[in-house]
């Protein structure tokens, strides 16, 4: 490292949010509960005209590089960071920065086993072929960060993620009680912890999964939201233009609300099961967008209480807008059933959030 270090520059905090909605967060006309992203806005500068790279790897390729994903091998998703790029974390060490990352790298292309089956047991650790989930050296340990826990690739199951490392270590087990959204808070913490404890600025990247699918979360976030939806897709859209228009986010002359695209039936032709099914998901996400506020929360506080708030710039934003993906069978990077052998559903009515279940929001709530 570098010693030209001024201890006087500001520490920074970038936290990024995986497949969130531009009207998600109460700031940009949400209804979702999320006053801790909201005091960021209103303590800071929100951004009306902010362009990401529309999917994960090229988004956190740009933001790691300062550069256009074409130039480091990442127009699409499935690919590795370049070498012969610098990121942010290295560039900030050399500046005599610490460097911390929790969350979803993405920037690794996991290697691919022959055997579809053993892939799969292999990157949720119930198989060991004795090499890394990737190049090894394309992990974000070996780009800069001197930190780091979190998942290699972009898919996980929240209870019981894929690929999950500590430095370049596989973590192979986690406690029943774990939830990815609260275990990355938790090392954010410590990590932030640990860093206000050192003289020099420190650069933590917060890089959630949520609230990109499956749906998994918490009962008690779920509650919360329980029956906020049952009205459809078309009401909610209509009620989030309302307050953003408002809040002077757009001219309604000039940016009306474009029609809804179902990529399927209309909310009034679905049968009271279907509707109670689409209101559920939406529950889910919301929930979702609800514990990563709080996990941003708990990082706010901890700034505050190490001394180091007013000293520290904090950036917010999402990799692209939200996902109308949704995903219909198990294969890759997505499993049949949890290890402890219950299968996973990816169809029918079953309410989403538990590990046992599957789905996206599909493309009607997410447009």
């Amino acid at each position: 490292d570098s010693v030209c270090a001024d201890d006087s520059r500001p520490n920074i905090v970038i936290i990024l949010a995986d497949d969130m909605g531009f009207s998600d967060p109460g700031c940009f006309g949400g209804e979702i509960d999320t006053p801790n992203i909201d005091r960021l806005a209103a303590g800071g500068v929100r951004f009306t005209e902010f362009y990401n790279c529309a999917r994960c790897c090229p988004t956190r390729a740009s933001l790691m590089t300062g550069l256009y994903p074409h130039q480091v091998g990442l127009v699409f998703n499935g690919r590795s960071l370049k070498k012969n790029c610098v990121t942010i974390a290295e560039a900030l060490r050399l500046a005599g920065y610490q460097t911390a990352m929790v969350g979803k790298w993405h920037l690794t292309h996991t290697t691919v086993l022959s055997d579809p089956a053993l892939h799969q047991r292999w990157l949720d650790h119930r198989y060991d072929p004795g090499i890394p989930f990737g190049p090894i050296d394309t992990y974000p340990a070996n780009r800069g960060f001197q930190r780091y826990y979190g998942v290699i690739w972009g898919v996980i199951d929240y209870f019981d993620p894929f690929s999950l490392v500590e430095g370049t270590t596989p973590v192979a087990d986690v406690p029943d009680d774990y939830y990815f959204t609260n275990a990355i808070t938790d090392k954010a913490v410590g990590y932030l912890k640990e860093m206000a404890d050192d003289d020099r600025p420190f650069f933590l990247y917060f890089a959630h999964c949520a609230p990109h699918w499956p749906l998994h979360a918490l009962p008690e976030d779920i509650a919360k939201y329980r029956g906020k939806y049952d009205e459809g897709w078309d009401a909610l859209r209509k009620r989030r233009f309302a307050r953003q228009v408002a809040m002077g986010l757009f001219d309604p002359a000039n940016t009306p609300l474009p029609p809804v695209m179902t990529r399927g039936r209309e909310w009034d032709a679905l049968s009271p099961e279907e509707k109670a099914f689409q209101a559920a998901k939406m529950e889910t996400h919301a929930a979702m967008v609800d514990r990563v506020d709080q996990s941003i929360g708990r990082v706010i506080d901890t700034l505050r209480e190490t001394g180091e708030l007013d000293n520290t710039l904090i950036f917010f934003l999402s990799d692209n807008g939200a996902s109308p993906e949704v995903p219909q069978r198990p294969g890759y990077d997505r499993s049949s059933q949890t290890r402890d052998g219950k299968p996973i559903l990816y169809s029918g009515f079953d309410r989403p959030g538990p590990e046992t279940t599957y789905t996206g929001i599909g493309p009607a709530w997410a447009n």
